[in-house]
């Protein structure tokens, strides 16, 4: 038994050198960031660490490590931070990726490069494992070997039974994970073969051999919408149910609002407010409440769900919050990071009931201008709970209950839209699949969700909070000229090189872009959505523009926003699904009342622990889009479709189908002669023809296979319909 492995690697690292006993202020601070290894230090952590507090001096400490980044002794990493650039440690440790080859990579924070592990030298690690490694000089840059496995990513994987006469093995159903497990008698948990299972790594000493495993739970049979679910999850690390303790301490938590508690609050129960969510939604963390004022402006009131009045840090609520660090959204459920007396109860904002709320409320003009601002705690009541589609109709005919209030709205965030767009924002808002599903879960048909201006209407005033409440914490001023610790949302720039692939591939299309550069990176991105707007390639062409960009993620350190061209921006509207927007809560409240800035080492591991789970999250919910895709292809397995070339690799190319979007790969194997892949011009090229395969190309495509254990449709090209010859 056994498979061929399928994966990409990387690693974490610690380089140490001997301090000496110089005096020189230089010398101390290379010393002082030889000792910190491969954990980046900002000035005020190195002047800290030399006991200096004087101003002038913590200010040539930050001259001196500038000096030493130009002279390449040091380097600064994207969060303004310094490591030394010195030849690595003989032994790091760090997290791995393998490949579908066997070879591993290891990336060392502090070093630029990664570090490959040969095939063979991977020993007993797994995809995401965190290892020690011995590092193996190279010609061109360091190898490495993986010594010892320091920590597993998963306690258990997902996998199908197979039996081979008396043998059990269990094979992975995630493409990451390229080892199968060989199951003793005694560790069989009662699996039986063709059963979807979780099994734990039990014995496992060297490369060669299959690691040992225990069935820890048995799933069910695969093809039952749960069990599948389920596995997603579990595939993912991610967990389903709360446990029983921390159900209980949820179920004690009082579900009065007390006279005393309304008391400390701004009372907004009297004001028009409502909620606009999809149809489906079960948990309201936003409000909107407006009212005309005397002046003629307008009140607009931002109302979240105070969850940081019910989740009191150390407690096992908030541990639980933290470890999820998010809501989960599979295609046919919700796993939220709050228990249901939480999250659909007592946090969620639902019509007719007085709600714990954390507030920002603006005063703006007719023209959507901030006049004034205010940030607090509040309690407030919602009149109406709007889907998308109640609240656009009313946008679009003017009537109905709160026609006059949506329509006010919906003007005044189109003005703050507008703006944004000028100052280099970019609207990504794309196309998202779902799915009709029947009463077992089964997707009968497939439907693709567009916004409206409704959806816009709540991301702008959603938007419109995040900036406010970050620029009001973190930007400068005369008590703190720096700003505060918090928790930002940072986006940074295109890759410039990725920007002129994609470049090169629109151009092809017969698409006008302009050619990236360093100055015209907003404007050029830009210019090309427009030009997209009613092409058929726009989503293929988005998609590869989001591709070249970094993704969001959280940090203390600001950046900004480069997406949304905000120079301050966080995550304040949805503390019943995010963490972090309940650090922010408790940031904010931390600083209203008038504390000092905090430390933002702890803040910073929350930040990076949010942005790990977040991907991890994102990833398990595209995997059960993909999963629903494939389940709704099985019966047409056979059946022609027309479809556009979506990705390209050595192996063959991606077709997304034209009607379904469901995408599957069709084989360099399958066509007609030898197709070498033309990784800069991004092309398969047939060697005797000339043929080529580009992205965009229409094609039409036959269904051969549609694997639900893979997750996986394979095509076979059929015709060119249109595109490269």
């Amino acid at each position: 038994m056994g498979r061929k492995h399928n994966k990409r690697g990387k690693a974490k690292g610690s380089k140490r050198t001997n301090p000496g006993g110089t005096r020189n202020l230089r010398s101390e601070i290379i010393a002082i960031l030889a000792k910190a290894g491969d954990t980046p230090q900002n000035y005020k952590q190195v002047s800290a660490a030399l006991g200096i507090t004087d101003g002038p001096v913590r200010t040539l400490i930050r001259e001196i490590l500038t000096e030493e980044v130009a002279k390449g002794n040091v380097r600064e990493t994207s969060q303004h931070k310094y490591v030394l650039k010195h030849i690595p440690k003989k032994v790091l440790e760090g997290r791995i990726q393998i490949n579908r080859h066997g070879r591993g990579f290891v990336d060392v924070p502090g070093y630029d490069e990664e570090f490959v592990v040969r095939h063979g030298e991977t020993g007993t690690a797994l995809w995401g494992d965190t290892v020690e490694i011995k590092v193996i000089p190279g010609k061109k840059r360091p190898g490495a070997k993986v010594l010892r496995v320091v920590k597993r990513a998963l306690e258990a994987y997902v996998g199908v039974v197979e039996m081979d006469e008396d043998r059990m093995f269990v094979i992975p159903t995630s493409a990451r994970i390229t080892k199968d497990f060989l199951i003793p008698r005694n560790l069989r948990n009662g699996a039986k073969e063709g059963e979807k299972v979780l099994v734990a790594i039990e014995k496992w000493e060297r490369t060669g051999e299959l690691p040992l495993g225990r069935i820890t739970q048995v799933l069910g049979k695969p093809g039952d919408n749960d069990v599948e679910m389920n596995a997603i999850m579990a595939e993912f690390g991610l967990p389903v149910d709360f446990p029983p303790e921390v159900e209980a301490a949820a179920a004690k938590i009082p579900t009065e609002i007390t006279p005393a508690e309304i008391a400390k609050r701004r009372d907004m129960r009297e004001i028009t407010t409502f909620t606009i969510d999809p149809h489906d939604a079960k948990d309201f963390d936003d409000a909107l409440s407006i009212q005309r004022l005397e002046n003629g402006n307008w009140e607009v009131g931002v109302h979240i769900a105070d969850v940081s009045h019910y989740l009191k840090p150390g407690t096992i609520l908030d541990d639980e919050a933290y470890a999820r660090a998010t809501s989960v959204y599979l295609v046919d459920r919700t796993i939220p990071m709050l228990p249901e007396v939480l999250s659909n109860g007592l946090c969620s904002l639902r019509p007719n009931e007085e709600k714990c709320t954390f507030s920002a409320v603006f005063e703006l003009d007719d023209d959507a201008q901030i006049q004034k601002e205010w940030f607090g705690r509040t309690v407030t009541l919602s009149d109406r709970r709007f889907t998308y589609e109640e609240a656009q109709e009313r946008i679009v005919s003017g009537k109905g209950d709160h026609a006059d209030d949506i329509q006010v709205l919906d003007r005044l965030a189109k003005k703050m839209r507008a703006r944004r767009f000028k100052r280099g924002g970019i609207d990504f808002h794309s196309e998202e699949v779902k799915f009709h599903l029947d009463e077992q879960g089964k997707p009968t048909g497939i439907y693709i969700k567009r916004l409206v201006d409704a959806n816009k209407l709540i991301e702008d005033f959603m938007l419109l909070a995040n900036k406010r409440v970050s620029r009001f914490i973190g930007g400068p001023s005369d008590k703190h000229p720096k700003g505060r610790t918090y928790v930002y949302r940072i986006h940074d720039k295109p890759d410039l090189e990725k920007l002129k692939t994609l470049h090169l591939f629109v151009t092809r299309l017969g698409i006008p872009m302009e050619k990236p550069s360093e100055k015209n990176l907003t404007q050029s991105i830009r210019s090309l959505l427009r030009t997209l707007k009613d092409r058929p390639e726009r989503e293929l062409v988005q998609t590869m523009a989001i591709r070249s960009m970094a993704k969001a993620v959280y940090s203390t350190q600001n950046i900004g926003h480069y997406g949304l061209a905000f120079d301050y921006y966080s995550h304040f509207t949805s503390p019943i699904r995010r963490y972090p927007d309940v650090m922010v809560h408790r940031l904010l409240q931390h600083y209203l009342d008038g504390g000092k800035s905090v430390d933002a080492d702890p803040v910073e591991q929350q930040c990076k622990h949010s942005s790990v789970r977040e991907k991890m999250a994102q990833d398990a919910e595209w995997a059960s889009i993909k999963y629903k895709q494939v389940e709704f292809m099985l019966d047409k397995v056979g059946q022609t479709f027309k479809g556009m070339v979506s990705g390209l690799s050595a192996g063959g190319f991606f077709v997304e189908l034209e009607d379904s979007k469901c995408e599957g790969r069709v084989s360099v194997d399958d066509l007609d002669g030898y197709f070498d892949f033309d990784e800069e011009r991004y092309e398969l090229v047939n060697s005797k023809t000339r043929e080529i395969f580009r992205l965009g190309d229409e094609v039409e495509v036959l269904v051969a296979q549609a694997n639900l254990v893979l997750r996986r449709l394979d095509f076979e090209f059929v015709k060119r319909i249109k595109g490269s010859k």
